[in-house]
């Protein structure tokens, strides 16, 4: 997809401001998963860091992390908070669009928001799962969510929800194009300088996938991975699922 179709300006930095409670929430458990990778010194992926939420959470524990986002805007928000980690080395910050640009050598991957499932299709899913799987060495650690099939069934389409801050609205409607799809279109305000308010709007697909198809993605790719509803004690909401898994030597 263009790097301009999802999180545009506006949106980003609403995202930023308004939306860490899902990283905030995975965090402990990643972190639980992750404590062998920062034992060995090792280097964590993250895909789809958008702002920067988990990667401060990561960076915090000590990890070398490369952060990665299809967003301009993400990337720049995400540099221009954890710019000092990126000056001393522990942070690279980088435009990776998935499913078809190369991934680096890690230790681990991880991925909070459902991020692959972002992609335009099953078959561009498992493409980056695979693509994900192959960049891991040996006993490194895998740990991303999805949205499983039933997602759909977790969100009252019938009512729009809303977030907002100080100068900033987010309005989120909802449908379902077909069973394998889910779409929020979201119109996000923002307060300009003059005491007008700017529009933008956004549609944003996310891919259903039977995670046990998935797992078998990653097993293909020397990767054992087990399905759950959340990175350790905490569960995750409904409909969102993790895939954990070990890369094989």
């Amino acid at each position: 997809m263009p790097p301009e179709t999802y999180y545009r300006p506006d949106l980003a930095r609403a995202h930023h401001v308004g939306y860490a409670f899902h990283a905030d929430r995975c965090a402990p458990g990643i972190l639980r998963l992750l404590e062998p990778v920062l034992a060995r010194g090792g280097t964590v992926l993250e895909l789809g860091a958008g702002s920067g939420h988990l990667t401060r959470h990561l960076l915090g524990a000590g990890h070398r992390v490369v952060a990665t986002d299809a967003s301009d805007a993400m990337i720049d928000l995400l540099t221009a908070g954890l710019g000092e980690a990126c000056d001393t080395g522990a942070l690279d910050a980088r435009r990776v669009t998935l499913p078809h640009d190369p991934l680096p050598p890690c230790d681990a991957v991880v991925s909070v928001g459902h991020v692959l499932s972002y992609l335009d299709s099953e078959a561009e899913v498992r493409t980056g799962l695979a693509a994900a799987a192959d960049a891991l060495r040996p006993g490194g650690v895998l740990a991303v969510d999805l949205c499983a099939p039933d997602y759909h069934e977790a969100q009252d389409m019938s009512v729009a929800r809303s977030r907002a801050g100080d100068d900033w609205l987010v309005v989120t409607r909802y449908s379902r194009p077909d069973p394998g799809r889910f779409v929020r279109h979201i119109t996000t305000f923002t307060l300009e300088a003059d005491g007008r308010w700017r529009r933008d709007d956004e549609d944003h697909t996310n891919v259903l996938v039977d995670p046990e198809a998935l797992r078998h993605v990653l097993d293909r790719h020397g990767v054992t991975a087990t399905v759950a509803r959340g990175f350790g004690a905490e569960t995750l909401p409904p409909g969102l699922v993790t895939l954990v898994g070990t890369a094989r030597s």
